[in-house]
This record gives C-alpha cells, structure tokens and sequence, in this order.
C-alpha cells in the first residue's frame, strides 16, 4: 500500500503543471473585445495589430520582446506617430490577444509572421524596424533575410547577442520534459515575482505591472515562452548581424547601462559582428527601456529617424 501511495504522490507532482497550464484562462472572444487594435488571421493564426500615426507617413514597424506584448509600446509609438511616422505594432503568437501558435518559435517562425503581417496590410514600401529585447533578434532576422525593404533597423536592449534569463530558464532550455514541468509549474509564479519588483517604477504606461501579471495567467503563455528560449534565442545571429552590416543597413542599438538581462556587454559584440553599428547607452536604465525610459530612448532615436 505504502507504494502506491508514493507512486501516486510521485505521479501527481509529474501531472500537476500539465493541470494547472490546462485549467489556465484562454483567449476568447469576449477578451478581444477588450483589445485596442484591430484582428487579422494569417497562415499561422490570428494576430492582433493596431495601427498608429498618419497615413501616408514613413511606416516603423515595432516588435514586442519574450514577455511583455505590444502594450510595451505605448509612450514610444505614440512618439513616433507625432513625429509623422504610420507606426504599426503587434502581438507576437503566444502573447496579448493573438493566437497560440503551434509550432517552433525560431526565427522562421516569427519572420512569417511579421511577413504575413506587412502583406495582409499592403506594406509594399522600405520599412523601419524597431525591436525590443526579443524583438531585437527578430528583426535582425528578418532584416538579415530581407535587406532590401528595411529603410533601417532600431534595436533597443536586443537578444541574440548574449542574454541572462536566469537559472529555471536555462534549465527548461537545456532538459526537454523537466524544462516543459518546470515552465509550466514555476516560471509564471517566478517572473510575477520579478515583476512585482518594478512596481515602485514609474512608467508612462498605466496599470504595466498588472498588465504583465495578468498575461502570465493566461494559457499558452509558459509554453510559448519556452518555445522562444529553444527557438530564436538559442539561435547563433552572429551571421545574421554580418549579413546586415554587409547590406549596409543603417542600424541603432540602445542599451541600458545596468541590464542585468541583456548585458552592456553585448554592444561590445555588435560591435565586432557590425563595426558601422551605432550605438547609445542610457544611464542608469535597466532592460524597462520602452517602458520607464521611453523620454531616453526617444532622444536617441530622433538622432537617425
């Protein structure tokens, strides 16, 4: 008797994750009712955009990161659009109001994405790219695969160029089934935490504390995440970035000087993968560019846009 109830003790604390990711909130109409921006399905599934800023204007198109959903643009995009830019954003599948893809979350993967995007909405035309953290590995994807419609690219903190996410992320990305239990049971409660640690900083957006806790409730949301860490971010981009340079594709990167998650480190690589790179650093900031510095990371890009 004594064995089985070890075993059944043994089997719930296997099953238990799995459980709890499945009894998780989905994405339903009734919650896209409450999205900003507008819907479209694409080849791999729907994706929420919103568009920004004049029509007719030079169009910048801005890619979210691993965690936080294109609300991570608000105060910049709006900037933008003020300057005369058609700004659109979106949400990458996995996150905010678009689908849980199924798939690898490579690059491929989210090069089609932004692909199918910019065809569904009739961009023909040269394109900047701005990508956050995440964001910023796959536009230097795509802009890599495609040089010839990027007018230019904005990295700000950008992944791909050596990142530090911490012990239960590089766990799940080096053990297949352990990584999956662990991502599903701990990581949520984890990067809740990590994030409630911010909420004493300002920031423009309104409520952004408990925006980003409220997505790590939702289902599909840890197993993106990991897609991603064993997709695009355990990616080598060294060649993408000396494709780019190459191509002779006008490039920014902005990094925070204390990022413990992207690390100053990092602008010295981009420099040696892309030497006409140019690069700013903002005092004091940490990986919350877009959203407690976005006056900074402004200021920096008015200097090329």
């Amino acid at each position: 008797m004594t064995w089985w109830v070890i075993l059944a003790a043994i089997a719930a604390v296997v099953v238990w994750p799995f459980a709890v990711e499945a009894m998780r909130p989905r994405m339903t109409r009734a919650r896209r009712e409450l999205a900003p921006g507008q819907f479209t399905t694409l080849s791999q599934g729907m994706t929420h955009y919103r568009w920004l800023g004049p029509e007719g204007g030079p169009i910048a198109v801005c890619v979210h990161g691993l965690t936080t959903p294109s609300f991570v643009w608000g105060p910049v995009a709006e900037e933008l659009a003020e300057m005369g830019y058609r700004v659109l954003t979106y949400d990458l599948y996995g996150r905010g109001f678009s689908d849980r893809a199924k798939g690898e979350q490579d690059s491929a993967f989210f090069i089609r994405q932004l692909d199918d995007l910019l065809e569904d909405q009739g961009v023909t035309g040269e394109i900047t790219l701005i990508g956050y953290s995440m964001g910023g590995a796959i536009v230097a994807a795509f802009c890599a695969e495609q040089a010839g419609r990027v007018r230019q690219l904005v990295l700000l903190a950008p992944a791909g160029l050596g990142h530090d996410l911490g012990p239960v992320a590089d766990m799940a990305v080096k053990y297949d089934f352990f990584g999956r239990w662990m991502m599903r049971g701990f990581y949520a409660k984890s990067l809740r935490r990590a994030t409630e640690a911010e909420r004493g900083m300002p920031s423009p957006i309104s409520r952004m504390v408990d925006l980003q806790i409220a997505e790590t409730r939702m289902k599909g949301f840890a197993p993106a995440v990991l897609s991603s860490l064993r997709g695009i971010l355990d990616e080598d981009l060294e060649p993408a970035h000396r494709a780019i340079a190459e191509a002779g594709t006008p490039v920014l990167a902005i990094w925070g000087e204390v990022d413990d998650i992207i690390p100053l480190t990092c602008k010295d690589t981009l420099a040696e993968w892309n030497p006409q790179a140019r690069q700013e650093v903002v005092p004091g900031a940490g990986h919350t560019l877009t959203y407690t510095e976005p006056d900074a990371v402004m200021a920096a890009m008015k200097t090329v846009l």
